[in-house]
């Protein structure tokens, strides 16, 4: 599937026509495509059988975080921190400088896993693609907190920059996954609250529908070699908890959108998330709001964070472009 870059403009392309626009290519990498084999063969068997609770999710829990113990590059710096009520952890390129600004990263894990430490990796190349330092709050997790624990953590999370005299327009806000849907969450809670908004955001393969109602049937029309609708179905039940997927909180689709900064969505060609980015896009342009939305061929969910793919070094380098253009 050689879709690429559609930013909805006046003359829009339907998907037949659509040709590699900027950092998109035509077709994945060899990379690309026996990572996605892998996870085709071997994980996602795991994944359809997973459940967020128990044994289980302190498993994926301790596997997640000791993923991310990995060697940063050399000069990269990381610290712990903590505002108030907030903790959290900053990543910081070689060069990176807070004088660009910031950016407050939500990192993903289905709202039940995931840390700043399973995403250090990630943030790094965030923080190289922008030159600006990037937060990761250690916001709560479900099922043991339920929403709304996990946006109002991330609400404070923003609202620490802001008190430390960080200007909204030097702020930048990116999730990916779950964060995706964090960080939508957060540009709807701040509009809602009459805040001031971030420069720009950016979403990864962003899980934005909570009633996950379109999953299984993209998933039949192209198998997901990663996300399995029946496993993302339980770990948005255990996030939501007693509070239903229309609640306007979390149904951010249907949020109203005038005012949100700039937004880049990114999102693999094998994902059945796809159709919650295409929503998302086309919500956000009928607001009047610039949103540039990117169908990367072959590639898996959350590819940016594998950072050995060509694809992953292109599009967080597309990433930095995007966010830095707002300052």
């Amino acid at each position: 599937m050689a879709v690429t870059v559609d930013d909805g403009g006046p003359h829009r392309r339907t998907p037949s026509d659509l040709i590699p626009v900027g950092p998109v290519p035509a077709n994945p990498s060899v990379e690309s495509v026996r990572l996605a084999e892998f996870f085709a063969r071997r994980i996602r068997p795991l994944v359809d059988r997973w459940q967020p609770r128990g044994g289980q999710l302190r498993l994926i829990r301790h596997f997640a975080d000791g993923a991310g113990l990995v060697r940063m590059p050399r000069g990269t710096e990381t610290w712990p921190a903590r505002y108030g009520s907030v903790r959290g952890a900053w990543v910081r390129a070689p060069g990176a400088s807070p004088a660009n600004g910031v950016v407050l990263h939500l990192h993903g894990g289905g709202f039940v896993f995931g840390s700043p430490r399973s995403h250090r990796a990630l943030a790094y190349q965030i923080s190289r693609g922008t030159g600006m330092p990037v937060f990761l709050p250690h916001y709560r997790r479900a099922p043991e907190h339920p929403f709304p624990a996990a946006p109002n953590d991330c609400l404070a999370a923003y609202q620490a920059l802001l008190d430390r005299k960080m200007p909204p327009e030097r702020i930048r806000v990116s999730g990916d996954s779950a964060g995706g849907h964090l960080a939508a969450g957060l540009l709807s809670d701040l509009a809602r609250l009459e805040l001031p908004m971030p420069a720009s955001a950016a979403l990864f393969s962003p899980l934005l529908d909570l009633s996950c109602a379109r999953l299984t049937e993209l998933d039949t029309e192209c198998r997901d070699p990663f996300i399995a609708p029946t496993a993302t179905e339980r770990i948005c039940r255990a996030y939501r908890g007693e509070t239903p997927s229309t609640d306007p909180r979390l149904n951010v689709l249907e949020a109203d959108k005038s005012g949100w900064p700039p937004v880049l969505i990114q999102i693999g060609g094998t994902e059945c998330l796809r159709g919650d980015a295409e929503r998302m896009a086309e919500s956000l342009r009928a607001a009047g709001v610039h949103c540039e939305l990117q169908i990367w061929p072959g590639q898996i969910h959350v590819f940016q964070g594998w950072a050995a793919l060509p694809e992953a070094r292109a599009a967080t380098g597309y990433v930095g472009e995007f966010l830095t253009a707002a300052r």
